[in-house]
């Protein structure tokens, strides 16, 4: 197999983090290019890390090239409570990033979108999430996933109450969750991005139940 090179949006993430240690784990990928505005601490002959001002990524043509591209931006309601701010990160850098990579030709995209995506919604971050789908299918490059969990669990630095409790009780009450809908962790996430990487998919749009089973793959 040919070695490759993968671009990461979103490695400080919880989920960009695990999919960066899978890769640096993986014998065909040879390069793996950061992009973020603090760096991961990883230090590895691999990685090409780059610290930018992410709202400006358009300004990266010449090093953002490679065979694919993972973006796992994202932000959160408490972290990012400026509706404003929270557009540029949660549209803004997916879509520039998908730009990008149909300028530069890069063949495979894979974001990290949230289940419930419509652009159409009547709820504000629904309707971002579901616009920036929109603005990245647009793009039209090869091979476009577009990841949509429900409610992702694991462990977090920082203070998230509202999502700790909805942990608890998608936990307990998991039996009564239609499979869609059930918690998923972000290792499942970042096997499933991986393992898209060799393997084709036959749908754009992968809901939670999905994601799962592609990291099983």
């Amino acid at each position: 197999m040919m070695s490759k090179t993968a671009i990461i949006l979103g490695a400080t993430g919880l989920t960009g983090s695990m999919l960066l240690q899978q890769l640096l784990d993986d014998d065909s990928i040879s390069t793996i290019k950061l992009f973020s505005r603090s760096s991961s601490n990883i230090k590895s002959p691999k990685v090409e890390e780059y610290l930018i001002d992410m709202f400006q990524l358009e300004k990266e043509t010449e090093r953002f090239t490679g065979d694919v591209v993972f973006c796992c931006i994202g932000t959160t309601k408490s972290k990012t409570p400026d509706k404003e701010t929270y557009k540029k990160i949660d549209y803004g850098i997916p879509v520039a990033a998908a730009k990008l990579a149909k300028q530069n030709s890069i063949k495979k995209f894979v974001v990290i979108s949230a289940l419930g995506s419509n652009p159409d919604s009547s709820v504000f971050y629904n309707k971002v999430k579901g616009e920036m789908e929109r603005d990245v299918l647009q793009q039209n490059i090869s091979e476009t996933y577009i990841l949509q969990p429900s409610l992702i669990g694991g462990d977090r630095n920082e203070n998230r109450t509202g999502e700790s409790i909805a942990q608890f009780f998608a936990k307990t009450f998991s039996f009564l969750i239609p499979k869609k809908y059930k918690m998923i962790e972000p290792e499942t996430i970042a096997k499933a991005m991986q393992n898209l990487l060799y393997k084709p998919y036959a749908k754009t749009r992968i809901p939670s139940d999905e994601i799962k089973k592609i990291a099983t793959v």
